[in-house]
């Protein structure tokens, strides 16, 4: 029971007792005189009440972008609420202001906070239970957004840009996932898969934070480490056969690139530069993982060494035009840096020399100043010397 809700009814009680005495005098009064309509009415107003129960609503963000409306509470058996990566089942659907259906799942089966359902729905499904029907209004900004959404391969908007939408979602189950829940290849490859193309889909749209969530989402199930605390020494590995521990490798070298490549985007190079080099360890001769070590040796400044690497990636893939490009692109970069280096270096001399003359006049200075002391000590001992013989003169005759 709610305490706040319980001693505020109870608080009404009590002061409103009399009141409440006189109304019932009055309605039974009433009823007696055949005058019932109106009290009938009322109760069929205070029954409407409660179906619109405001408490039902909930405008999680104080801002009226995101609104949760109950449809049908959860059982009273419905137990907790689900946690940040937990995996969830729900049943959804999702509208536009129009009524057009947009998005229809059925046991649809995700991770809490892992960003595979739109962002509006991710933040109110923890609000959940077992059981619970909810209505919830998405805001654009927590929805598709200005870009909207297509199909892939097509030109037409499936969700308009800066579209409004209401999902209706049930929650149909909640499941901690032990150690023991991720030791079958098939899991791990199909949690693994479905991160890595979720965080494709954002990578595609350009937000480049949430797809490098994903991307570390995906390597974490795509691993034959078994990660559990309570396994034995030298038994961490899972026991999967070398075909499955081989596709296990390759597409976590393929999310590697794809993480080295969103990183690039974000100037994380040195982040970036640690993803390529776990590709490049396994397949040295891997073009996209050389070319995207070039992409950051450049970022670094590192010219000279990026022209290497992109001048491998052109002996390997002899006819990709792209890589020609950008390595026509390096080498008049490079040029130019050469040109603009020796400029430097040309205007650090011409300081150096100025320097040197300027300590070579202020050495001078000084002498030019003694000789014209010298001299005016010569006139002034004359003079004294010519004053001396006249008075001495004068004291004679």
């Amino acid at each position: 029971m709610d305490t706040e809700k319980s001693s505020s009814s109870s608080f009404e009680d009590l002061t409103n007792a009399e009141d409440t005495k006189d109304i019932r005098k009055v309605a039974a009064e009433e009823a007696a005189s055949g005058d019932g309509a109106a009290p009938a009415a009322a109760a069929g107003d205070d029954k409407k009440a409660v179906e619109e129960d405001p408490e039902d609503e909930c405008d999680i963000l104080g801002n009226k972008q995101l609104i949760k409306r109950t449809i049908k509470k959860a059982p009273e058996d419905g137990g907790r609420r689900p946690l940040r990566g937990e995996l969830v089942t729900l049943n959804l659907i999702g509208k536009l202001d129009n009524g057009k259906v947009v998005e229809e799942e059925k046991n649809f089966q995700c991770h809490v906070g892992d960003f595979e359902v739109v962002q509006g729905l991710d933040m109110v499904v923890p609000m959940m239970q077992i059981g619970e029907v909810a209505q919830v209004s998405v805001d654009p900004r927590f929805g598709y957004g200005s870009l909207g959404l297509k199909k892939d391969g097509e030109s037409e908007y499936l969700v308009p840009p800066d579209s409004h939408l209401t999902y209706e979602i049930e929650l149909l189950d909640i499941k901690y996932e032990d150690f023991a829940d991720l030791k079958s290849f098939e899991i791990l490859r199909k949690y693994g898969t479905r991160k890595k193309e979720r965080a494709n889909f954002f990578y595609k749209r350009s937000e480049f934070t949430t797809a490098i969530h994903l991307y570390r989402r995906a390597l974490d199930f795509l691993d034959n480490r078994d990660g559990d605390p309570e396994s034995e020494f030298d038994k961490e590995d899972l026991e999967l056969s070398n075909s499955d521990t081989q596709a296990l490798l390759e597409d976590r070298l393929i999310v590697y690139n794809n993480l080295a490549m969103t990183q690039i985007k974000i100037a994380a190079f040195d982040a970036a530069l640690q993803s390529v080099e776990h590709v490049l360890r396994c397949q040295p001769n891997n073009s996209k993982a050389l070319y995207r070590k070039g992409r950051i040796l450049e970022g670094k400044a590192d010219t000279q060494g990026a022209i290497k690497l992109l001048q491998k990636v052109a002996t390997l893939e002899p006819d990709n035009r792209a890589v020609q490009s950008d390595l026509a692109r390096l080498f008049i970069k490079a040029r130019r840096e050469e040109h603009n280096e020796k400029e430097m270096y040309q205007k650090m001399l011409g300081q150096a020399k100025k320097m040197e003359q300027k300590t070579a006049t202020r050495q001078k200075q000084p002498l030019v100043d003694n000789s014209k002391l010298k001299l005016l000590g010569y006139l002034m001992g004359s003079i004294l010397i010519g004053v001396a013989g006249v008075a001495i003169y004068r004291y004679k005759y």
